[in-house]
């Protein structure tokens, strides 16, 4: 007879709203087993389930920010003048910075 490495048997109760919400939350989580979730709930109090979709998005913004700020720089180099309208891209080009990194912040658990 296998001994178990987990002998010890523990139970609770929940409504019917209580258990579909627990499962939800263990699927969320990519549990395989309720077990696990509830195990990992209890002796670590959370679960991490990071969606990193957002950053590939963000970073492919930043590229382009960076891009259009490097062809400034170039041609201010090589001009010795930098003009209104590249200034006027800078500004918008640091909001749009600006608007990332609140919607990075406002993304986050």
């Amino acid at each position: 007879m296998q001994k178990l490495s987990r002998p010890i048997q523990m139970k609770i109760y929940v409504s019917d709203e209580e258990r579909e919400f627990i499962r939800r939350k263990a699927e969320i989580a990519g549990a395989s087993k309720m077990t696990d979730y509830l195990r990992k709930m209890v002796m670590d109090g959370h679960i991490l389930n990071v969606d990193y979709s957002m950053f590939r998005e963000i970073n492919s913004s930043l590229q382009h920010i960076s891009n259009s700020i490097n062809q400034i720089a170039k041609r201010v180099n090589s001009t010795d003048n930098i003009y209104s309208e590249d200034i006027k891209l800078l500004k918008e080009k640091q909001e749009e910075v600006w608007r990332l990194q609140k919607s990075i912040l406002s993304r986050l658990p």
